[in-house]
């Protein structure tokens, strides 16, 4: 059946020039370019093999309006229609999809929406990450299993929409809007894996790159591969190569984090042990400086007092009588000065170092 077909169209159509724009191409390694033609009414997949390719000037980019000299046919295993090209040369136009990239990425431009100046941080630990993707494809999962590996605490909230299509584009516009009316939400990331040219077509959307533009929180825009660059990721705070690599951007690493820390304490223990013992040597010589100025200040008094005494003891009465004196005293205790003090018969007392001797005077005063 499909050999009847592909007979039936060579024969009934044979070659034809045809216009169309060149997107998804890729030359393999055999030479041969497979790629898709397309304007704006329908798209036909296309082959070039290597002898007719390596005979263009140039390898087309995504975008590039070319003519074809090609014949149609039918790829039987797959029973798939296409075109055989045997001829490719450039026109002096552009491509209807890189016009309108250009229109919107002028007006986007004419708002500010592209001003690096607008780019806002991303939070150091965002706790709370809208995911603004395909619930059904691998892109989630990947995300989801990056942000449990590097930061289990994380939450992730997904709002579901189509990331390509004819509904896509307000679908996204409808997502972006609902991120704005999430509470506590730290940080919104826009992804989607790898396509051709028109399965990214969306995130070239006006309307889309506007909603972006308008979300209230950081923003990082993953779309495609490494290669693929969209509006979405010029109006987007940060880009990110893959969808993956956006949740790494976004989140911090915990066995990474949990190794500065475990750095940062030991810095820290060895500054208070070394604080520790500074203060201790200090406090050691100002305990030295006090025990010295409280001894000069105890010493000083200590020394006057011990003169002050000396002083007294060699005027104490009894140091005298010890040295073999005696003191004279009346009945009634008054010491006897002078003679005059002790007329004839008048008893007394002397104060000897062994004790009181009674005595009587019998001079008479002179």
């Amino acid at each position: 059946m499909a050999s009847a077909a592909r007979r039936l169209i060579e024969e009934g159509v044979g070659q034809v020039w045809i216009k169309g724009e060149v997107s998804g191409l890729k030359s393999y390694q055999s030479g041969h370019w497979y790629f898709t033609l397309k304007d704006p009414d329908a798209q036909l997949r296309c082959v070039m093999w290597r002898s007719y390719a390596a005979k263009v000037a140039a390898q087309p980019g995504d975008g590039t309006e070319v003519y074809v000299l090609a014949t149609p046919t039918v790829w039987e295993e797959r029973g798939e229609f296409r075109l055989n090209v045997v001829v490719m040369l450039p026109t002096a136009g552009v491509g209807l999809a890189q016009q309108l990239y250009e229109r919107t990425r002028a007006a986007l431009e004419k708002d500010g929406l592209l001003d690096p100046a607008r780019k806002r941080t991303l939070p150091a630990m965002p706790a709370v990450i809208a995911l603004v993707t395909s619930p059904d494809g691998a892109v989630l999962r990947d995300m989801i299993t990056v942000a449990r590996r590097r930061w289990p605490s994380v939450r992730l909230l997904v709002v579901g929409t189509k990331v390509q299509g004819a509904e896509a584009e307000a679908e996204l516009v409808q997502a972006l809007g609902i991120v704005n009316r999430l509470e506590q939400v730290d940080l919104c990331i826009v992804g989607r894996g790898g396509g051709s040219r028109e399965d990214l077509m969306v995130f070239n959307s006006e309307p889309v790159c506007r909603a972006l533009a308008a979300v209230r929180v950081p923003t990082i825009s993953a779309v495609g591969h490494e290669t693929d660059v969209s509006l979405t990721d010029l109006v987007a705070d940060v880009r990110a190569a893959t969808p993956s690599a956006a949740m790494e951007l976004a989140l911090p690493d915990r066995a990474e984090l949990n190794a500065r820390v475990a750095v940062l304490a030991r810095r820290m223990a060895a500054g208070l042990s070394r604080r520790t013992r500074l203060l201790a040597e200090r406090l050691a010589r100002t305990g030295d400086r006090l025990q010295v100025g409280v001894s000069r200040r105890i010493d000083g008094p200590r020394h006057r007092l011990e003169r002050i005494a000396a002083q007294l003891s060699a005027l104490d009465p009894d140091r005298v009588v010890q040295r073999g004196y005696a003191i004279a005293r009346t009945t009634d205790g008054r010491v006897v000065r002078r003679r005059g003090e002790l007329p004839a018969g008048t008893p007394f007392t002397l104060h000897l170092s062994d004790g009181d001797l009674a005595a009587r005077s019998e001079m008479e005063p002179g």
